[in-house]
């Protein structure tokens, strides 16, 4: 029964840790959640540990990313399976950690360490559920200029672990001290304080200039694995929505666009190989009057292999720039092991040509009509998951940023909004105005404070314009979150060895006061 008790507990702490991403962003129950982790694995085995950790991520990884489930319930299965190991593993580091003195500080740290893991291991990691992308409307987002999504993550692990510390004095040993309770709390305090001012602060330098973006939802015709409809039926839709973008914009509805985004596989046939596709496209460029950033699938650069990439395209000149993906879903965009894996799973026959990444970051030199030059920033959807792709997109340059997005397949799910919310953290992160256009998936415009301007409705065709700053100033977090995200990583690691050090020393694991 006991087994039991601690195995539902672990569950449900899973459930409402959670909560703390969309669409329910129920952050203070998600720290709760990541503190009854903690509260459980006192005084068990570290093999006990693993399989309640492990019982953890099943449960968190299902109710946050379940959304996977529209690529067949056999992929998420081994998705949410797989993943959930690096929660057993978190579970045995927490134990190791609780032995040692300050046991939240070094708590904290195991889970950035964790969060590290899976966010880059293996084929890249999959970084989706960050407890740093969870605080986006809580009082620490006024730190992610300064700290970036690992700071973030680390002070809300800190929260959570000095919350179950005080929970095991009062109510598990009964006794309570004023004194250490303010050293604990003082700091975490101040953390709340800075990150309050943080929501006003902006880098030097005001903007240099502004540029109106005009962003265009043209919708899919299909659902699902099959959303994309039949063969260059999304390109016709853009070119639709893009008249009626260009008709508000002439009659005075809207500002004219100094330039037009479309989304990600917003072509789903090479433009530069397919001449109705390249019509549509050109069409769409001559009525706009503007360049269009286009989201196009594009062959090659081998046989049976394919790009994702953005076009920036001149009504004059045609193609100028191009920018290629660098984070590719695994078994999405790309087979892992094609060669082996495709003759045993013809299931995986679906994913289609290979995906091949980019390897220079997401900046376009570009020359708008006017004849002003831009660096424009671009990140393809599931990049804004990757710290690295972000972070040098605006050190390579980018004086304004736009994500195009193709979530057409999750549709209706939890992950249109997390991902949403993923952006408005960048926006922050970055002091950036964000402006979004998906195929069919919300999109919107973000200001450099994280606030939504404007938003779209899933599954209609709309388009608007929003009118940004062109900005050079780097924040903080850009030029020292990956390496802050790394040395917290090592300090987590040499904790674990201290603490592995004194549990084969002493021989036994007795949780210790901070």
């Amino acid at each position: 029964m006991a087994r039991l008790r601690l195995g539902l507990g672990a569950v449900f702490a899973g459930a409402a840790t959670a909560t703390g991403w969309e669409p329910y962003s129920l952050w203070v129950i998600q720290l709760l959640g990541v503190a009854a982790l903690i509260t459980l694995l006192r005084r068990t085995s570290l093999k006990a540990s693993f399989g309640l950790g492990y019982l953890f991520g099943l449960s968190m990884l299902s109710v946050s990313i379940g959304w996977i489930h529209v690529l067949g319930l056999p992929v998420a299965i081994a998705l949410i399976a797989f993943e959930a190991l690096f929660f057993g593993v978190l579970a045995v580091g927490l134990s190791l950690v609780r032995t040692l003195k300050g046991w939240p500080v070094w708590a904290a740290l195991v889970w950035v360490a964790v969060e590290y893991g899976f966010s880059h291991f293996p084929l890249g990691g999959f970084g989706w559920t960050r407890l740093g992308f969870a605080a986006v409307d809580s009082p620490l987002a006024g730190l992610y200029p300064f700290i970036g999504v690992a700071g973030v993550s680390f002070c809300s692990a800190l929260i959570a672990q000095i919350a179950a510390w005080v929970i095991a004095e009062v109510v598990t040993r009964g006794s309570f001290s004023l004194r250490r309770l303010t050293v604990a709390v003082v700091p975490l305090g101040l953390l709340l304080i800075i990150g309050a001012a943080g929501h006003y602060w902006t880098p030097r330098g005001e903007a240099q200039d502004s540029v109106t973006i005009g962003y265009v939802q043209g919708n899919v015709d299909g659902v699902g694995v099959e959303a994309m409809g039949r063969a260059r039926s999304v390109t016709n839709n853009h070119l639709s929505e893009t008249i009626t973008l260009m008709a508000k914009a002439r009659t005075g509805q809207i500002k004219k666009p100094d330039f037009v985004l479309w989304p990600e596989n917003s072509t789903d046939i090479d433009p530069l190989v397919d001449p109705l596709t390249k019509q549509v496209v050109q069409t769409s460029v001559a009525l706009a009057g503007e360049p269009i950033l286009v989201g196009a699938v594009m062959s090659g650069p081998g046989f049976d292999e394919r790009q994702t990439s953005a076009l920036w395209w001149d009504p004059d000149k045609g193609v100028t720039a191009r920018y290629n993906k660098r984070n590719l879903v695994p078994f999405g965009e790309f087979i892992p092991f094609r060669d082996f894996l495709l003759p045993k799973l013809p299931i995986l026959k679906l994913v289609g040509a290979q995906s091949i990444p980019g390897t220079t970051p997401g900046v376009l030199d570009v020359t708008l009509s006017d004849g002003r030059s831009l660096a424009l920033g671009d990140a393809i959807c599931f990049e804004l998951a990757y710290d690295k792709t972000i972070y040098e997109t605006i050190t390579a340059g980018a004086q304004v940023l736009v994500v195009q997005s193709n979530n057409a397949t999750y549709g209706g799910t939890a992950q249109i909004d997390q991902q949403f919310a993923i952006t408005r953290v960048r926006a922050m992160e970055t002091r950036r105005a964000i402006t979004v256009a998906t195929t069919n998936s919300v999109s919107g415009a973000i200001d450099d404070f994280g606030r939504v301007r404007q938003r779209t409705d899933e599954f209609t065709s709309a388009s608007d314009s929003i009118t940004v700053p062109v900005q050079s100033s780097i924040t903080p977090a850009v030029r020292i979150a990956t390496t802050l995200d790394l040395a917290l990583t090592l300090a987590a690691v040499a904790g674990l060895l201290w603490a592995i050090t004194r549990r084969f020393r002493s021989g036994r694991s007795t949780p210790a006061s901070p």
